[in-house]
């Protein structure tokens, strides 16, 4: 996923010339071939977030537009006061790419772990969030970020992803992508958690539990409708990320939930990483199945919320 990310750069750059790269202490070799042909054009600075993002700021206010990456704990916790001002607050066309999303760096410890970067960048008016479930994904999403106004958090997963996405769905910024339609549990999921919805969907549909999965690429702007829409009919909704249960895809959802008076009741649960700091190291794979981001918690949790007797409109096991 990030190498599909920055091969689109470098080739949307060949065909634009606004487009300039920033790159904050990035790996020997990363788009050689764009800091060959444009050099111009590239730039790889130092372990200096803050100022890379103020730069790309200035860049963007002389008509251009930037893509900056570098590891997601860095381009939101270390800069968040430069993206508030420089970027947001003139709603500038900069593309801020964070790598590791999630739990994608779980050698390296809570340091390294972006388990809050969507929640951190949810608060700041203008943004826009997207987080691609797999490299195909990624690529239908580039192709609209040249000419979308306003900033973009784009995250990144830890790249060869299993591809689950289709080309038959449409791709927008902020449009839910309807993956199966079912009529007992609604699982809504952002990122590689579609593929484990996705496999937990087919297990249900076996125990005879007919599941809808829907796919927010884009977690800010969220397609409220399209929740809603398939949350009339549904038992259960359950959410699903690499990411907090606090402030990311699951409080979203709950908000638009809990706001919308839905006539009928519903039992709601968020699947994703607790309040802690990791408290343990390993692999990517090790860490969710720790946390429980999995196609059998999923399974589960479906079970347990639909034969809950919920007390009130909506009831948050």
């Amino acid at each position: 996923m990030r190498k599909t990310c920055l091969e689109q750069v470098y080739q949307l750059a060949l065909q634009d010339d606004r487009i300039f790269f920033i790159g904050s202490d990035l790996g020997e070799g990363t788009l050689t071939a764009f800091k060959d042909n444009l050099p111009r054009r590239f730039f790889m600075e130092g372990v200096s977030e803050a100022l890379v993002v103020g730069m790309a700021s200035g860049l963007a206010l002389e008509g251009k537009i930037v893509y900056v990456n570098t590891i997601g704990t860095f381009i939101t916790r270390r800069c968040f006061e430069q993206i508030v001002l420089d970027v947001c607050l003139h709603n500038l066309p900069v593309r801020l790419i964070g790598n590791g999303g999630g739990l994608v760096y779980a050698p390296l410890g809570p340091t390294h772990l972006a388990t809050d970067d969507i929640g951190i960048l949810r608060t700041i008016p203008n943004m826009t969030i997207v987080a691609p479930a797999d490299a195909d994904e990624m690529k239908r999403l580039m192709l609209l970020t040249v000419d979308y106004p306003g900033p973009l958090y784009i995250r990144l997963a830890k790249g060869y992803d299993p591809i689950v996405t289709r080309d038959d769905v449409p791709f927008a910024i902020g449009t839910a992508m309807l993956m199966r339609e079912g009529t007992d549990a609604l699982l809504v999921t952002t990122g590689i958690t579609l593929k484990l919805a996705m496999e937990a969907a087919s297990t249900l549909s076996d125990k005879g539990v007919d599941a809808t999965v829907l796919h927010m690429p884009t977690v800010k702007p969220l397609d409220t409708e399209a929740i809603l829409r398939h949350a009339a009919s549904a038992g259960a909704i359950v959410t699903i990320e690499e990411h907090s249960r606090i402030s990311g895809l699951g409080s979203a959802v709950a908000e638009v939930i809990a706001e919308a008076r839905l006539p009928e009741l519903k039992c709601f649960k968020r699947i994703g990483i607790p309040d802690t700091f990791a408290d343990r190291y390993g692999s990517q794979a090790s860490l969710l199945d720790y946390y429980g981001i999995t196609a059998g918690s999923i399974v589960a949790t479906v079970e347990t919320a639909l034969h809950h007797e919920p007390r009130a409109s909506v009831a948050f096991l």
